[in-house]
């Protein structure tokens, strides 16, 4: 991944950014092929695997910038990417967290799974975006090519302002990696800020290069990290009623696995992974706590200047509904 897409990130952002490698206690030689043909990058070596999450906490608390931009090692950058990116955040403070168009590396014409045009969650916490639901990746004909205010921007080229970044705490570095970034955008949309995607930049991105999609481990941890990020995240008022829905639709997806695709692994996995949830739940009291107390404190300011607190931006239809007794499967489609 370095030897094929380092170079271009270098050849497109060296005269805006200053281009760093956190190495997640690599066991090949990564550092030592960086050291040796690319000794302008700043390295910065972990002495442990500390997965997505923690592994960019570590690295960024040893970078000092207004931005960070976490930019996955299996990406390609296009020119002047980061120009449009980096503008509109210097011109409008609330926002806190941007991302480009996501293209596909193998497919350039079409979105790409983790971030398409911008991401959302319905009511029930599962993740969407303009240009993806579900598995349905639509082709890119400049239909989202609109600055668009989302929930969640992608992990794989998220542009975030440093102050807000550690504002919110950061990633979850429990979460090891899948859901983190979703989470965070969620905790800063609730505290007032704004998550936007900026299309007008693009990128491409190859997808499931670390760990694919067919793997188990994926499964286990989509499951286990949205249902703590949920608890996390959800009001009092709506918690108990989401959860008892997520139980039934967790586990009528694990028998849909294993009838219908036939696929034991993933079943194992979504019940490993709600066993899981319910062992560690009660560490993430106080997450709640903090995140209540960081609503209030932020409605509060927004009041005393005369501001609209926004919503916390989920939407309120199911996208299974939708998506599969509806029948829609393009974002256009879906309720406003």
């Amino acid at each position: 991944m370095l030897e094929k897409y380092l170079p271009n990130v270098i050849e497109y952002s060296r005269d805006e950014a200053q281009i760093f490698v956190a190495d997640n206690a690599s066991t090949d030689d990564s550092v030592e092929w960086l050291k040796k043909n690319y000794p302008m990058v700043r390295i910065l070596v972990l002495d442990h695997n500390f997965g997505f999450a923690e592994g960019y906490n570590k690295a960024l608390r040893q970078v000092d910038a207004d931005y960070y931009v976490l930019l996955n090692s299996d990406v390609k950058v296009t020119h002047h990417w980061l120009t449009s990116l980096v503008e509109e955040m210097d011109v409008h403070p609330e926002i806190a967290a941007c991302q480009p168009k996501l293209l596909s590396m193998t497919d350039n014409d079409a979105f790409e799974y983790a971030g398409a045009s911008g991401g959302y969650i319905d009511r029930y916490g599962y993740p969407f975006c303009r240009g993806r639901i579900f598995d349905t990746v639509e082709d890119d004909n400049g239909q989202y090519n609109n600055a668009q205010e989302v929930l969640w921007a992608t992990g794989a080229c998220l542009l975030i302002r440093s102050s807000d970044y550690w504002k919110a705490g950061g990633l979850d570095g429990r979460f090891f990696a899948h859901n983190e970034e979703i989470d965070l955008c969620w905790r800063l949309h609730q505290m007032g800020k704004r998550i936007y995607c900026f299309p007008e930049s693009e990128v491409y991105h190859l997808g499931g290069g670390t760990l694919p999609k067919t793997n188990s481990k994926k499964t286990f941890l989509n499951f286990r990290n949205n249902l703590t990020m949920l608890y996390k995240n959800l009001p009092d008022n709506e918690l108990k009623k989401v959860m008892r829905v997520r139980w039934f639709l967790d586990y009528l997806a694990a028998f849909e696995t294993l009838l219908i695709n036939h696929n034991l692994a993933d079943f194992r996995a979504i019940f490993q992974a709600r066993k899981a949830f319910k062992k560690w739940r009660k560490n993430f009291d106080a997450d709640r706590a903090k995140l209540k107390k960081d609503i209030e404190k932020s409605h509060t300011e927004a009041s005393e200047l005369g501001m609209t607190f926004l919503p916390d931006g989920r939407r309120s239809f199911s996208i299974l509904k939708e998506y599969y007794l509806r029948g829609h499967h393009r974002y256009s489609q879906l309720p406003e």
